[in-house]
């Protein structure tokens, strides 16, 4: 097959859109397919034997890792000379759209794939009253292709109550070969001590500093916790507010680790706080399970497919005041319950190959490709 991919992320951006997309690409590339990725300019001209064209873009005010490359006509060029079999839109938001209109111009098959739930974000930003007109938006482009594809249940549920057809589930993958508790480490948890000192419980919290994650709610948990220390890895548009909120508790701001520091790291801490409640599915819960790193995260969106509470880690309520730190409590106050939790997390995450998922993903091509189209995974 021969895909063409549009999205509004790529490297060297570091997020779960991002590393999905990268390690599809490596599976389909492994697999024979040629792959085109159009993104915002800045990354790498070739990923793993896939062509990318990076596209003129510009930062978002509001979040100004994240840049919106508008479509011109080299773009239109560039796909002509590719000549794919299908246009495969992750995300679509500015460039998106522009790989929407062009698929739908020159009669290529089209798939769309939700990962961020951006209407749920607009109330993080003050902007909720946006939101059932960003839901019209997203359906209008959505509704354009033959196959939307979603990341957990919860969202395929979803996206089909706010009237986008088409839905089907893209199964999880992540990285057991990176991410695995081997890499527990010592010097790793002075790291993240930083100049706190050494403690029994480590909480780490990995992923972007955003105000939609929602990582002020862990400063209770610290305050309920005496002792405790609290690693934040990552950066993003929030860290300054983060870093006045955190003042005066025993919080080191790692900011951004890679490869086998951010395994490692994983693997090192007593517990993975994602206190976050719009997710589509929580990549980085897979990481910290495939480490063997007990999770806290929320009963909302795609978390309940990953987590199930008491058994592979620890569900909060997100409208209930105090659960966060009763969940971490519970997590944290029975060690041999907290080594089968490991256990289990490990075993859950196992399941879980980027091969698989990608191959799933060829499975949906194929459909696409000959009609008329059985969502069967």
């Amino acid at each position: 097959m021969r895909i063409a991919f549009f999205t509004e992320t790529f490297l060297p951006k570091v997020d779960g859109i991002v590393t999905r997309l990268t390690k599809t690409v490596e599976h389909l590339v492994a697999a024979g397919d040629a792959v085109m990725i159009f993104c915002p300019e800045g990354a790498p001209e070739t990923y793993l034997g896939a062509q990318v064209v990076g596209v003129p873009a510009m930062p978002l005010p509001l979040y100004p890792e994240l840049k919106l490359a508008l479509p011109r006509p080299s773009v239109a060029e560039a796909l002509d000379t590719f000549a794919p079999d299908l246009v495969h839109v992750v995300n679509p938001a500015v460039l998106g759209l522009g790989g929407i209109w062009l698929a739908k111009t020159k009669g290529i098959p089209l798939v769309a794939s939700y990962h961020t739930h951006l209407p749920k974000y607009l109330e993080h930003y003050g902007m909720g009253m946006l939101e059932p007109l960003l839901w019209e938006l997203l359906k209008a482009a959505h509704n354009q292709a033959q196959l939307n594809l979603c990341t957990s249940t919860a969202m395929v549920e979803e996206l089909r109550e706010h009237g986008i057809q088409h839905t089907a589930l893209w199964q999880r993958g992540v990285d057991t070969e990176l991410f695995r508790p081997e890499l527990r480490s010592e010097a790793m948890r002075q790291r993240l001590f930083g100049r706190h000192g050494a403690s029994d419980s480590l909480l780490l919290y990995i992923g972007r500093l955003s105000a939609e994650k929602q990582i002020d709610r862990i400063r209770p948990v610290l305050e309920a916790l005496p002792g405790s220390r609290l690693a934040l890895v990552g950066d993003g548009p929030y860290r300054a507010q983060l870093e006045k909120i955190f003042e005066g508790t025993a919080t080191t701001f790692m900011g951004y680790l890679a490869g086998t520091d951010l395994a490692s790291a994983y693997a090192s801490a007593d517990a993975f706080l994602f206190p976050s409640s719009t997710e589509t599915l929580g990549l980085v819960l897979l990481e910290a399970m495939a480490a063997g790193c007990p999770v806290v995260a929320a009963n909302r969106g795609g978390i309940p497919d990953i987590v199930s509470d008491g058994l592979n880690g620890c569900l909060y309520e997100p409208d209930e005041s105090g659960s966060l730190t009763a969940a971490t409590q519970r997590l944290l106050g029975d060690p041999s319950r907290r080594q089968q939790l490991r256990l289990d997390a490990r075993q859950e995450a196992e399941r879980w190959g980027w091969a698989g998922a990608t191959a799933q993903l060829r499975r949906y091509y194929d459909q696409v490709l000959t009609p008329p189209l059985q969502l069967v995974a």
